[in-house]
């Protein structure tokens, strides 16, 4: 089976009636981190101000995504999980550092939200400067919800090591009412090729490649940055991550295919999906600019879905942590079930 036939039947939403887990996801985009719930059996309810973002949740998961900006008066519905990737201001050392007291930041909505609903797990996500110039700021949200009564596990996760055609690193910050752990790597990474298979070398009138202006702009870009390789996109392993800039905009670090002519073709929506790891049958709303925004600010569905598998696992543990439900367990209940939905 190809790596997207593998993808497009098993990222698919369903609701294990026997798990019968409720997730909260805040500062949701499109989705990308509720499909892998979804997918594992969860319901999931999604919280984004972006309107066609949450169109486009509304119109692939099974949950409802509320169109809404939150606050920290916000309140939501009894949820068991709550998960989110909210937007952490990019604080200098020189700066205010006002930390949780900044009303421009998202962890304060984040922990109003622990705080009311007191749920069993959460989990949230963010860029690796959270780890460096930031570190200062991540312990502080730490101890506050340790205070709260959370065991909390973090670490810094690349979604290459989750089957995820694409080398993107992210703070993945984990915690519960008991001890749990973050997920192992999976010996297999997927290329970008295996993830393109023939779109890759597929165009057609409305493709947009590169002028020759553009071109020499490449080359200047490249000797200007002192760049080894260049920046197309290599199909004999996982792409470079994929960003609103990259994808949308910006010439010189574009994300674009490089055909045997020698053309450069900038990688098409559908391409950009397969490469964070959506499934064909997940759909975009909103403009051609606003689908790639959605598909760079998206947390990578499959990676999602091994997060999200191991928070089932903990939550079916029982209290000898005996009983671990394997990836292919997952797969077994999923097909004998039959019990999800496809959009």
């Amino acid at each position: 089976m190809e790596y997207w036939e593998e993808i497009n039947n098993k990222l698919k939403p369903w609701i294990d009636t026997d798990l019968n887990k409720t997730v909260l996801d805040l500062f949701a985009g499109c989705g990308g981190l509720s499909l892998g719930f979804e997918a594992n059996g969860f319901k999931t309810i999604g919280y984004e101000m972006d309107e066609q973002a949450s169109n486009t949740y509304n119109e692939n998961l099974i949950g409802e995504c509320v169109n809404e900006k939150l606050t920290i008066e916000s309140k939501y519905q009894k949820a068991d999980i709550v998960i989110g990737g909210p937007p952490c201001q990019p604080f200098s050392v020189g700066g205010k550092q006002l930390g949780l007291k900044d009303s421009r930041d998202g962890f304060p909505i984040f922990l109003s939200a622990i705080k009311q609903l007191e749920p069993e797990v959460l989990l949230f996500e963010n860029v690796r400067g959270m780890l460096y110039k930031n570190k200062w700021y991540l312990k502080e949200v730490i101890e506050e919800l340790e205070s709260l009564g959370y065991y909390i596990n973090y670490a810094l996760l690349n979604a290459k090591n989750y089957e995820v055609p694409q080398n993107r690193e992210r703070v993945i910050v984990i915690g519960s009412k008991q001890k749990i752990n973050l997920p192992k790597k999976i010996n297999k990474q997927v290329t970008a090729g295996q993830a393109l298979g023939e779109l890759a070398f597929q165009f057609d009138e409305e493709s947009k490649f590169f002028t020759e202006s553009m071109d020499r702009y490449v080359a200047k870009y490249e000797k200007a940055s002192k760049c080894i390789n260049p920046r197309d996109l290599y199909l004999d392993r996982p792409a470079r991550t994929l960003t609103c800039r990259n994808l949308a905009g910006a010439t010189g670090d574009m994300h674009r295919v490089r055909l045997k002519d020698g053309r450069r073709r900038r990688i098409t929506v559908r391409e950009a999906a397969r490469l964070q790891s959506f499934p064909d049958w997940f759909d975009f709303s909103g403009t051609e600019t606003n689908q790639y925004n959605q598909i760079g600010n998206a947390v990578a569905p499959n990676f999602a879905y091994n997060l999200a598998l191991n928070i089932k696992n903990h939550l079916m543990c029982d209290n000898d942590n005996q009983y671990i439900l394997t990836e292919n367990e997952q797969l077994k209940l999923f097909e004998n079930e039959a019990i999800y939905q496809s959009r």
